[in-house]
């Protein structure tokens, strides 16, 4: 990353269609890590997380976590210990949460453990309405008492926070989580009804559980839990981010599949690989944990529907339109999850794809190839849609707004030059 100065903004130039082979081993989850690293303030225990990822998103949960108290500690490459102290604060300030959603994972916690937190209402990326009310009204049948003032979330428990029966009117990954975290420390039982069954939830249970945390049905959509009075400390590694594994597994399916994909999640992926099978592109292990993308003939123009988990991810829905853009025939893309999620379609376009769009339906005619042309990224995983588009685009693409890229790839830069692309960061001049 370049550092962000006043006056400038910073791009990604990438020279398409090189040659690309070798390893690319996959990185930590950013989405199993950001909630693991709020889990932290469940203790007053060190808590030591393995394999996290280096990325915007993690700075800013590192620093937000900072602010409340903790000390972080680097003991190895993507090895961090988290020390509690005492509070300094328990507000989740706006300057820092306004820079990602899931600052709101701070709420429960420590509501939780210090029975009061004020958390300002979050940001991150505008792919549509995420509202947190779901999260305030599950924390209120636990007996919070909640007020949304000035953009900011007030939330009180002063005789703690009491298990309840939870039955979300939709999946939310991130209201599972805050829930699963506060139910751990509260008194008597909890059930969340129409829980997430993502496995970075799964995760995040699983490292509760190392805590002292009595769980269980977490992968299901019925989760219960009986509250304990203390959690303590743990080590826990950070399970591989299968986003990041997909997004790798479309580029090596547009490029001959000479890319290994190490630390392949294929448990995580099911789906994804049996959508891929369609396309013609098949997930082959090779090794412990490592996979390529065999494909053979004419990749295949399908229909996809983003779906919760075990179904097909939204986080992985743009970057399997750039593919679709080019194979030949017409394909279909519904988007279920959130209602602005075409944004990279215009950007896509921009590069020569043939795409219109009809309500939460992406029309996909494939064209035989895309021409480089100046881009921007509108969200996290549309930025990584434009960086594959840009590798297999003739000629050169320039990449704006690349900050969102930075927040949930690791090296994403690095990682593909060591595979042979001609990518480099760069900074312009705003007038």
């Amino acid at each position: 990353m370049i550092e962000a100065r006043e006056g400038v903004i910073e791009y990604l130039e990438i020279e398409g269609q090189k040659t690309l082979e070798g390893v690319v081993e996959i990185s930590g989850a950013k989405n199993s890590a950001l909630p693991d690293m709020a889990a932290t303030l469940l203790t007053d225990e060190q808590v030591i997380l393995e394999n996290v990822p280096y990325l915007l998103d993690v700075s800013t949960m590192k620093s937000l976590l900072k602010h409340i108290g903790i000390d972080i500690l680097e003991l190895d490459r993507g090895v961090f210990a988290f020390m509690p102290g005492k509070p300094d604060s328990l507000e989740a300030p706006y300057e820092l949460v306004s820079k990602m959603r899931a600052s709101i994972l701070v709420l429960g916690p420590m509501l939780a453990r210090f029975r009061q937190a004020k958390v300002a209402l979050p940001g991150g990326c505008s792919i549509g309405t995420r509202p947190v009310d779901l999260h305030l009204q599950a924390l209120e049948k636990m007996g919070a008492k909640i007020t949304v003032e000035h953009g900011y979330i007030q939330a009180v428990a002063p005789e703690g926070l009491k298990g309840a029966y939870i039955h979300f009117p939709k999946i939310t990954v991130t209201g599972t989580e805050n829930i699963l975290m506060a139910a751990s420390l509260a008194e008597g039982e909890t059930v969340i009804k129409n829980a997430a069954r993502e496995p970075e939830v799964v995760d995040l249970a699983m490292m509760l559980k190392k805590m002292g945390a009595l769980i269980e049905g977490e992968g299901t959509d019925t989760i219960v839990i009986k509250g304990v009075k203390k959690l303590k400390g743990t080590v826990h590694r950070i399970i591989p981010d299968r986003i990041e594994a997909g997004t790798f597994a479309v580029l090596s399916a547009l490029t001959g599949g000479k890319i290994v994909l190490k630390n392949y999640p294929f448990g995580y992926l099911t789906f994804v690989n049996q959508v891929l099978e369609k396309i013609g592109a098949t997930v082959v292990p090779v090794g412990e944990n490592q996979a390529v993308i065999k494909t053979e003939g004419n990749l295949r123009p399908v229909d996809i529907e983003t779906k919760e988990y075990p179904f097909f991810p939204t986080d992985l829905q743009a970057q399997f339109m750039t593919l679709l853009s080019v194979v030949d025939g017409s394909s279909r893309i519904r988007e279920n999850i959130f209602e602005n999620r075409f944004m990279h379609v215009p950007e896509l376009k921009r590069l020569g794809a043939d795409i219109h769009v009809e309500g939460r339906d992406a029309f996909i005619k494939g064209v035989k190839k895309l021409t480089g042309a100046q881009v921007k990224a509108t969200d996290l995983r549309a930025s990584a849609a434009m960086v594959i588009a840009g590798l297999i685009a003739e000629g050169t693409t320039r990449i704006y707004d690349i900050y969102h890229l930075d927040r949930g790839y690791e090296n994403i830069d690095s990682k593909l030059r060591l595979l042979g692309a001609k990518i480099s960061r760069g900074i312009e001049e705003i007038n």
